[in-house]
């Protein structure tokens, strides 16, 4: 009560005095605090503009730390457009980065990241990119993008500016600005077009030269809380007809009714205006302005900049031409935003340092959109018909979940193209199914059976390779461990020094060697080998292996033209079959026996004039045994080009390769099969080497049994005959095709359908594949990956292994005394004999290496 006392006297003199004089109260107040300014002003005034100034200075400090914590590790994401764009993906790209969104409490302290997309003009067309902050997590805009555009590709790299460094000794002359709302940001811009609406964006530009450059920069930040209800009493002032800016309002304070009375409002609350014309044009602005606030929105700031490098010996005439004519395409650039015009519009505003503007990639305040908007202005091209637009050329499928990564038991294939780079892998069990590789020259299958074939080499599992063009097997050399080297059989056409040896004709107690050589040599001369010529041969085999001694290649021609030779030869025949021929073959006349082998001995001797396979397939014993190679981990390398052999003898050599090979495979029939080391046979161009006698399929559906997998790569189908075509699609269940033809994209299609399309196929890029594996047995949905790029090659290593192998082919170069004797010379290893022509015959030089110290 006795506070009421107190306080009552006090408010009844102040409002006694207001009430009784105004102004003299009014005049008492004034006078009071000019006394208090006088007084503290001195120092309130500094202090207060040392505050001010301090908070100013510690707030941009702060914000451009901010901004340096997300350029940390920033990454640029180049986007390759898929062949047909989905309108509809840049909004759902943008709705899904909203949740980019930090907490509030993390915002106030450390901002909100912020991304770019970014149109990089230049010579060679438009590149469309992705400005991607430190502090976001690795592959999340990545996925994003290729989730909203299917098909669409990815390649992500460190941050760079949009302009690269200028050249010493020359000058960049710039001319760039801001694209800024006209009006309040609670009014949108057009979003619905019936064509493309930077289709004019991505023309303006045209015709830069190689030193001319161009940029175009929309940087967008994901908001909420504050900035959202800022745009929201903007848009109450939009409906009340009042100023969205600052002085505008206090105009409107000041002369209150003033703005009411110049739009026409009526005094009618339910009635918007007094025209009716007036009236539906607020309705539609008020429809509008609900509309964009639905939903998500972003923080948005346009730049563009066109950048000149000039030499610095250029005249002042020259430079202020290449400035006019950049300001001239800055200008184009800004103008195609006036697509977007509707209820609002954008407006130029002066840019300072253009190009250091657009490298720092800041954020302050800008305007605010909705998705729909950002969408409309920040998306990839989706007409196919505009040029100069980077694509990607097929579309990025993800793996299956069952694919493998690489590891002990799984040979690495590749990278997966979309979202991270997942590795990709093939087990080796899977493997087993065999492996298909089909793509042209250059487009990265070397580089694939290269891994394929190290990563056998690293696990100590054989492996068997014939390479027709030789630069295979040179890369796996030089990429070879140390240690393997002593597991290295090298068959080498180029090489000067001596061979491995691989007969033929040797063989167990069967004559199963004598039908693979006969079958090798009809399907490589099919067009001019008939059944005389193949009895012929068959017999004449035949006969050299029923001596005793090591029969080779080279006895053959002896045999059929030297009638001593002959005859010392059949004379311990036991087949009558065999000793029937020789006798009606003995009864010809010379023009008819000339007839009969011509054939042949025309066949023969232009294998055997080779001195590599004179060596390596008719120089006595075999000195390789290809049971070791597959079941002791072996590096059998076969290096045969066709520029150095020939075709034909190119493809002899490769398929009695195969043929011996297939013989071990078969051999593994007396091991159980849990005992089975897994081996491999990886055949380039491999439609030169399939020339057995055993049908395709049968090969590789009992080859899975025994645990030797078969990889068969070549370019095209059409080398392949119609059987051998369908032996490899049904049998060689993993497929991985390289870029293929339109012709052949149709074909294989069928494989990958509809995942992957025959366009699909035939636009593939460089070490770039469509990819179907067998996992766990069962065939996967197709997919598309990257191979993984081959090792650096190691200097040196393909000399020290070459190296290696002649010190071991010296250390078991020392005769035996106990080796048999070669057939030539039946009764001893030194004995001479008489040639029909009465020349003299040099001793037979006796084999070099004894077959229990072969090796892989």
């Amino acid at each position: 009560m006795a506070v009421r006392r107190a306080v009552f006297p006090v408010m009844q003199s102040w409002v006694g005095d207001y009430l009784r004089d105004p102004s003299g109260t009014g005049l008492t107040l004034l006078a009071a605090l000019r006394g208090w300014a006088l007084v503290c002003g001195p120092v309130a005034v500094p202090t207060l503009a040392v505050v001010l100034a301090g908070a100013f200075v510690v707030r941009g400090w702060w914000r451009r730390r901010r901004h340096a914590v997300l350029q940390v590790d920033a990454r640029r994401i180049t986007v390759l457009a898929p062949p047909t764009v989905d309108p509809a993906g840049a909004a759902a790209v943008w709705s899904n980065l909203v949740g980019l969104l930090r907490p509030a409490w993390r915002r106030w302290w450390a901002g909100q990241p912020h991304l770019a997309m970014e149109y990089v003009f230049g010579e060679h067309g438009v590149t469309v990119q992705f400005w991607v902050p430190g502090p976001i997590p690795p592959s999340l805009v990545e996925r994003a993008i290729e989730a909203a555009w299917p098909g669409s590709h990815t390649r992500t790299t460190p941050a760079t500016p949009p302009f690269p460094a200028v050249k010493t000794g020359w000058r960049r002359i710039t001319v760039g600005g801001h694209l800024r709302l006209a009006r309040s940001e609670s009014l949108p811009i057009r979003t619905a077009f019936d064509a493309d609406p930077i289709r004019g964006l991505l023309g303006a530009p045209v015709g830069l030269g190689r030193d001319e450059r161009a940029c175009v920069q929309i940087l967008a930040r994901p908001v909420t809380g504050r900035r959202v209800t800022q745009a929201r009493r903007a848009a109450r002032r939009v409906h009340q007809g009042s100023s969205g800016r600052f002085g505008g309002r206090v105009l409107d304070a000041i002369s209150p009714g003033a703005n009411a009375t110049r739009s026409g409002r009526s005094a009618d609350s339910r009635r918007i205006s007094t025209d009716p014309q007036l009236s539906l044009e607020y309705s539609a602005q008020n429809k509008a302005i609900v509309g964009k606030q639905r939903g998500s929105q972003y923080d948005t700031v346009v730049r563009y900049a066109v950048a000149t490098d000039l030499s610095g010996d250029t005249s002042d005439e020259l430079a202020r031409q290449a400035r006019d004519i950049a300001r001239g395409r800055a200008h184009a650039l800004a103008a195609a935003f006036a697509a977007y015009t509707e209820h609002n519009h954008y407006t130029r505003t002066r840019l300072r340092q253009p190009a250091h503007t657009l490298a720092e990639r800041r954020l302050d305040r800008g305007d605010l959109l909705s998705v729909p908007e950002l969408a409309v202005i920040a998306h990839l091209p989706t007409d196919a018909e505009i040029p100069g637009v980077e694509r990607a050329g097929a579309k990025a499928v993800a793996p299956p979940p069952g694919v493998a990564t690489p590891g002990p038991e799984v040979k690495p294939l590749g990278q997966a193209d979309t979202g991270h780079a997942r590795p990709v892998g093939l087990r080796v069990a899977d493997a087993r199914h065999h492996l298909h590789v089909l793509g042209a020259t250059g487009s990265g299958k070397s580089t694939l059976l290269g891994s394929m074939i190290l990563d056998d080499a690293d696990h100590h599992r054989g492996i068997v390779v014939i390479d027709p063009k030789g630069d295979l097997v040179t890369d796996v050399l030089n990429r070879l461990p140390r240690s393997a080297a002593q597991r290295v059989v090298l068959f080498d056409a180029d090489s000067r020094h001596r061979p491995p040896i691989l007969n033929p004709l040797e063989g167990g107690e069967t004559d199963r060697d004598v039908d693979n050589l006969v079958s090798v040599f009809r399907r490589v001369y099919s067009a001019f080998w008939g059944p005389r010529t193949d009895d012929l041969m068959r017999a004449a085999c035949l006969t050299l292996r029923a001596q005793e001694g090591v029969p080779t290649l080279a006895d053959l021609p002896k045999l059929l033209a030297s009638e001593a030779f002959r005859s010392r030869i059949t004379a311990g025949l036991t087949d009558p079959v065999l000793i029937g021929f020789w006798q009606w073959y003995d009864d010809l006349t010379d023009s008819s026996r000339s007839q009969v082998i011509s054939p042949l001995m025309n066949k023969l001797r232009a294998f055997l004039l080779r001195p590599f396979v004179k060596e390596a397939i008719a120089g006595g014993r075999s000195t390789v045994d290809m049971t070791q190679v597959l079941d002791e981990g072996g590096i059998c390398l076969v290096r045969i080009p066709k520029g150095s052999l020939g075709e034909e003898t190119t493809r002899l050599v490769g398929s009695l390769v195969v043929a011996r090979t297939w013989q071990a495979t078969t051999a593994r029939a007396r091991v159980p099969q849990r005992l089975r080391p897994d081996a491999s046979l990886v055949i380039d161009e491999c439609h030169n080497f399939l020339n057995l006698p055993y049908p395709l399929e049968d090969m590789l559906a009992e080859a899975r049994g025994f645990r030797v997998s078969m990889t068969l790569a070549h370019q095209h189908l059409g080398q392949l005959t119609r059987e051998l075509k369908e032996g490899i699609s049904t049998n060689a269940r993993s497929k991985i095709f390289f870029s293929a033809s339109p012709e052949d994209a149709r074909e294989l299609a069928r494989h990958t359908a509809p995942r992957l399309s025959d366009h699909d196929l035939s636009h593939l890029g460089v070490y770039h594949t469509a990819t179907r594996l067998v996992v766990h047995g069962e065939e996967t949905e197709p997919f598309t990956m990257t191979t993984t790029p081959l090792p650096d090659p190691i200097p040196g290593r393909a000399r020290e292994i070459r190296s290696v192998l002649r010190a071991q082919r010296r250390a078991h170069s020392t005769p035996n005394a106990d080796t048999t004797p070669h057939i030539s010379a039946p009764s001893t290893a030194t004995r001479t004999r008489a040639a029909p022509t009465g020349r003299r015959v040099p001793p037979t030089r006796p084999p070099t290496t004894d077959p229990r110290r072969t090796r892989p």
